[in-house]
């Protein structure tokens, strides 16, 4: 009976020990992709790191170029024309005397023969003025 009990105590020893061996290469290899998932987290750390410079480089370039913009803008606005300001003769493509407001039929055109524009042949072309009808006046 002490060899069979030492049997069963030798087998449940191999099996420990095979169960063991079996734990031992499974500790292994999680070892092992515990130091490739390092690793790869490593490569990861870095590329992040990479990629917040060149981040940090374009927004760099971007302030500078806003920055630019807005110089230019500036200068744009500083050499823009004048805004060409239309007196009160001229509203809404309607002609209003300067001197009493008339407007409509009470403004006549007429030549003005003070200001030769051009000669067709002997004849000569004159420039248009206006005139109101109401108090006279000549623009």
């Amino acid at each position: 009976m002490s060899e069979e009990i030492n049997n069963s105590l030798n087998k449940e020893i191999d099996d420990l020990k095979n169960k063991i061996s079996i734990v031992e290469e499974e500790n292994a290899k999680l070892t092992s992709q515990l130091v490739e998932l390092n690793n790869l987290l490593l490569q990861k750390d870095s590329e992040i790191e990479e990629l917040n410079k060149t981040i940090s480089k374009k927004d760099k370039f971007i302030e500078e170029q806003t920055a630019h913009l807005e110089k230019l803008k500036a200068e744009l606005f500083v050499l823009e024309p004048p805004e060409i300001l239309t007196d009160d003769i001229t509203t809404e493509e309607r002609i209003k005397c300067v001197n009493c407001g008339a407007v409509g039929k009470d403004i006549k055109v007429v030549e003005d023969k003070s200001k030769v524009l051009s000669y067709m042949g002997n004849i000569p072309m004159y420039a248009k003025k206006h005139v109101c009808k109401k108090c006279g006046f000549e623009f």
